[in-house]
């Protein structure tokens, strides 16, 4: 898909040749008259460069360049600046709103096409790291996420304060076997094995023996 370029003057012809000269060179192209239209076909369409006259109607291009600054998903878009204003002081001001590259009118089209090529270059390289960053900085919070769960849950193991012989009525408790069975596992009588089932229930709160072994599921307690 051909990275998209929006070019914005009130000269129709500029906008017509700059379009045509793009597209031709593979890139795509769409184009505004004003400022107050630019900005609303950058909205909608997100460009991945952004070439605009300054003096143009309705708002101008420092006007949309300077609001194109103050929202974060358009701090990155690269902008290029051309127009008749060749003054320092003009010149300083359109770096100061935030654009990248001052062309004064005439300009020569292949010196276009060579600063286009450069800012999408640098613009996807610092992209590209910016994911990058973003990706790294998630993966390490999702592992302090991760660590943090796991001394909770075994901060919470370690306050119930299982003895030994409890460890061992859970874990057989959890492969479904009845008190008989788990007794004759661990030669102890129906009645003993009843009173450990009674004091994992008390100790891990739970109601009965399906909520315990969920219970013992979910925070790992069996082996």
């Amino acid at each position: 898909m051909p990275l998209l370029i929006l070019v914005a003057d009130d000269d129709l012809g500029i906008r017509v040749a700059i379009k045509d000269y793009l597209e031709i060179h593979g890139y795509a192209a769409i184009t505004a008259q004003n400022g107050q239209e630019a900005l609303s076909l950058i909205e909608t369409y997100h460009p991945h460069l952004l070439v605009s006259d300054i003096k143009m109607p309705l708002k101008d291009g420092y006007t949309l360049v300077r609001q194109l600054r103050e929202r974060p998903e358009f701090r990155l878009l690269p902008v290029i600046f051309l127009t008749e204003r060749g003054t320092k002081e003009e010149r300083i001001q359109g770096y100061q709103v935030g654009c990248d590259v001052y062309l004064p009118k005439p300009f020569e089209m292949d010196e276009l096409r060579a600063v286009i090529r450069n800012l999408l270059e640098r613009s996807q390289i610092i992209q590209s790291e910016w994911r990058f960053s973003e990706q790294k900085s998630h993966d390490q919070k999702t592992l302090e996420s991760q660590e943090a769960a796991k001394i909770s849950i075994q901060a919470q193991i370690d306050s119930l304060q299982l003895t030994p012989r409890e460890h061992q009525v859970l874990d057989l408790l959890t492969t479904g076997l009845s008190n008989g069975d788990i007794g004759q596992h661990l030669h102890l009588s129906p009645r003993t094995v009843e009173k450990y089932v009674s004091s994992l229930l008390r100790k891990t709160e739970t109601n009965n023996r399906a909520e315990l072994v969920r219970f013992a599921l979910e925070r790992h307690l069996i082996n």
